[in-house]
């Protein structure tokens, strides 16, 4: 029908797609992305699998990595893809592509109460711009601004800022990072490689030699306290995100709030809570006050990005 529009949420490792129509969306399927050589693939395996009565004539894709022209490429993946030939490939009469932090983004105004919570003690307000941000396979950040006719999607790069860092301990594994990487942005501890980056350094600093793990283990470790150094690397995640939200929360006057995406936070959600990211968020010297009036959400919406491409408008 018509009106109705395939979405896409495509990361680095995951693709998430639905169908949407008036707002909201259903046949929710999610597909590794290594085993599609092409988006093309991905996209018609998905598509194979609707009912017949289910076939869209719009689309609108959320992709993690810059979106300027007709060529797209994922940062930390090997798809690329013409947006023209993909549109004309699946048929559709509209094909909007953006970056996956709009497309999250745009969900925060249509988020249901249920589906946000409230970090720290800061009173929710509903004046003035909202900062997104949410570590995953890279780290995503947005910005929404109110205008006249509606929610404005301001995308960026932020996940590729420098990172500083705010104490001695973090000056120590920024220093051992920068001797890995000439540029060491924030992506490179607030994401699913990041925490592997953070425990390995940690271990560094230690005189250890660190396993070889993988995020979830590092996580998993963390969580059940069996690892101190594990411990330590979920300790700073926590600590350089609130850091990082509140440099953000300043740059754009987030006094709308600043909302915190990502399945990495969702799954250590009791570890966040008891963390030190809220007082990191406030720790501005002087603008203290000002940033302790700001309220931060973490996102209980697994898939934000498809609620924000579900009402994302295509002209």
């Amino acid at each position: 029908m018509s009106d109705l529009r395939i979405i896409g949420d495509i990361g680095g490792t995951n693709a998430r797609f639905a169908i949407a129509r008036g707002g909201s969306y259903s046949h929710v399927a999610r597909l590794e992305d290594s085993k599609y050589p092409t988006i093309q693939e991905a996209l018609r395996d998905y598509l194979r699998g609707l009912p017949s009565d289910a076939h869209p004539r719009q689309g609108a894709l959320a992709i993690a990595g810059p979106v300027s022209g007709d060529t797209v490429k994922l940062t930390n993946q090997s798809w690329s893809f013409s947006t023209k030939a993909l549109k004309s490939e699946l048929q559709l009469s509209q094909l909007v592509v953006v970056n996956d932090f709009v497309g999250t983004a745009m969900s925060v105004p249509h988020l249901p109460p249920k589906d946000r919570q409230l970090v720290g003690s800061a009173a929710p307000t509903d004046s003035g711009a909202i900062g997104v941000i949410g570590p995953g396979t890279g780290l995503g950040v947005s910005t929404l601004v109110r205008s006249a006719s509606g929610w404005i999607v301001l995308p960026g790069e932020g996940g590729h800022a420098t990172m500083c860092g705010a104490s001695d301990e973090e000056d120590r594994i920024l220093d051992i990072l920068r001797a890995r990487w000439p540029h060491v942005s924030a992506e490179r501890v607030l994401s699913g490689g990041g925490i592997v980056n953070l425990y390995e350094t940690i271990c560094s600093l230690r005189g250890e030699i660190p396993d070889s793990l993988a995020p979830a283990e590092i996580s998993h470790r963390a969580l059940h306290g069996t690892d101190d150094a594990c411990v330590q690397a979920i300790g700073h995640f926590f600590a350089m995100l609130g850091t990082v939200a509140g440099n953000l929360a300043l740059t754009v006057g987030a006094t709308g709030g600043v909302y915190i995406a990502g399945g990495i936070v969702l799954r250590l959600k009791e570890a966040f809570e008891v963390s030190r990211f809220r007082e990191r968020f406030e720790e501005k010297g002087r603008l203290r006050p000002y940033l302790r009036k700001i309220p931060t959400y973490l996102i209980l919406e697994e898939t934000p990005a498809l609620l924000g491409l579900a009402n994302l408008p295509l002209t």
